[in-house]
């Protein structure tokens, strides 16, 4: 599989993930070593252009620690959780919340799987509130994710649909909330 999918029904999740309401599945086949893929999913040190040009703050990478996805200048932080699993170079879970909405937290689990011409990235959302922005943002953000984490670990660079979304997203980013300023939600 070399595309982006999206899948609903339990009968497809990854093997040990048991099915639930308000839970969403991509996956993609990405063209590179696990270690490779692994290293820029969970990298603190740079801006990650898959995660809507956030950088990931955190006390470690660890299970328990605080996580905080911060605007370049760590002026806003949009993103709020804690790591529930991290398990190098397969698992990692945190609890997700928007800080721009009042919509209860729920869960992000990214697996990676080595397969024949690369490795496999699935990225579930679990628990997400119905009928809320937050659904409504996670939707649009998993097939975002998966696109443009393949394509910069294949090519170092976001598609072309990514490119623009994030220069339309920093040109808005005068407009970001003021309950979303960093000094809101330290680690």
């Amino acid at each position: 599989m070399n595309e982006t999918s999206t899948a609903g029904p339990a009968a497809e999740l990854p093997e040990g993930d048991v099915g639930q309401a308000g839970k969403s599945v991509y996956r993609v086949v990405i063209r590179a070593p696990i270690d490779k893929v692994w290293a820029e999913l969970t990298r603190t040190d740079a801006v990650l252009p898959f995660f809507f040009n956030a950088v990931c703050h955190t006390t470690e990478l660890g299970r328990g620690a605080p996580v905080r996805m911060r605007s370049k200048d760590g002026k806003y932080t949009s993103v709020v959780g804690e790591v529930l699993e991290f398990e190098p170079p397969h698992r990692y879970s945190h609890s997700f919340r928007f800080t721009q909405f009042d919509d209860p937290e729920c869960v992000v689990h990214y697996r990676l799987k080595e397969v024949d011409g690369g490795t496999e990235f699935t990225l579930i959302n679990e628990n997400v509130p119905a009928g809320t922005k937050t659904e409504k943002y996670m939707t649009q953000g998993g097939t975002f994710i998966t696109e443009n984490l393949k394509a910069i670990v294949e090519t170092g660079r976001p598609t072309a649909g990514g490119r623009f979304a994030l220069t339309m997203m920093g040109l808005f980013a005068v407009f970001t909330p003021a309950r979303c300023k960093s000094e809101h939600w330290p680690l």
